[in-house]
């Protein structure tokens, strides 16, 4: 199973590229605030940027909270998104202890799936996917 780093973030100049394709490979949204990850500075304007995403919990403690099954375990860490089940209650964001769970203005829930959509899409290399155990592939199911 793969799941997504970010071993370079040094290299990051916070063009949020990543967090477009996310949003619109992922999601079929032109937003990066529609998307599983999200770039932010850690300072100033000469300080670097750090990425916020889901870190592959295992157990993840939002699917703990979840009640309607719409967040899944994933052998190895991460999650699952069924979004079709999902009813924007919003338990699984205060439950993420990484900030790793986006809810927008509308209540639609966004996640790292480790699905490696944004990687091609970072001018400097910051993103890797990285092997980890055997497990499933990372999806969000309508």
């Amino acid at each position: 199973m793969k799941i997504l780093t970010t071993p370079h973030m040094e290299r990051c100049i916070g063009c949020h590229s990543c967090a477009l394709a996310c949003a619109r490979l992922v999601h079929k949204k032109l937003s990066w605030e529609c998307a599983g990850i999200r770039i932010h500075s850690t300072g100033g304007l000469s300080s670097s940027f750090a990425a916020q995403r889901c870190l592959s919990c295992d157990p993840a403690p939002c699917v703990a909270v979840c009640p309607t099954g719409a967040l899944i375990q994933r052998r190895g860490g991460g999650v699952i998104f069924k979004k079709r089940l999902c009813i924007q209650c919003g338990e699984c964001v205060p439950a993420c202890p990484v900030n790793g769970i986006m809810q927008d203005r509308a209540g639609y829930i966004y996640v790292c799936v480790h699905c490696g959509q944004c990687v091609d899409f970072c001018p400097h290399e910051c993103l890797e996917m990285s092997e980890t155990s055997t497990g499933e592939a990372g999806e969000v199911a309508s």
